[in-house]
């Protein structure tokens, strides 16, 4: 029991660094946008339908607002970013790419 306990914290702690390591590397190419690239990149998720994926850019995206006060976050540039995803992604898109 006690095993399998230690098992379930060193996957969430994995998975937790996971994330951090993450918003770190968006954070370190470019701070200002950082935000609005998780934000993407968790909107892709979403169309995909891979949940898990979704679930861990938008951790990352809160990571990166906790972490990095120079990092824009504009919630009508995040509605504009996640549309613009959306719409590139769907299946039935009449945007050009």
């Amino acid at each position: 029991m006690l095993q399998a306990a230690r098992r379930w914290l060193e996957k969430r702690n994995e998975i937790r660094r996971r994330w951090r390591r993450d918003a770190q590397v968006l954070i370190l190419l470019d701070k200002r946008t950082a935000y609005y690239e998780a934000q993407r990149r968790a909107a892709r998720s979403r169309v995909d339908g891979d949940a898990r994926e979704f679930a861990h850019w938008a951790k990352v995206a809160a990571e990166i607002a906790r972490t990095a006060p120079e990092a824009e976050m504009d919630i009508d540039v995040v509605r504009a970013v996640v549309d613009d995803e959306l719409d590139r992604y769907r299946p039935a898109s009449t945007r050009r790419i």
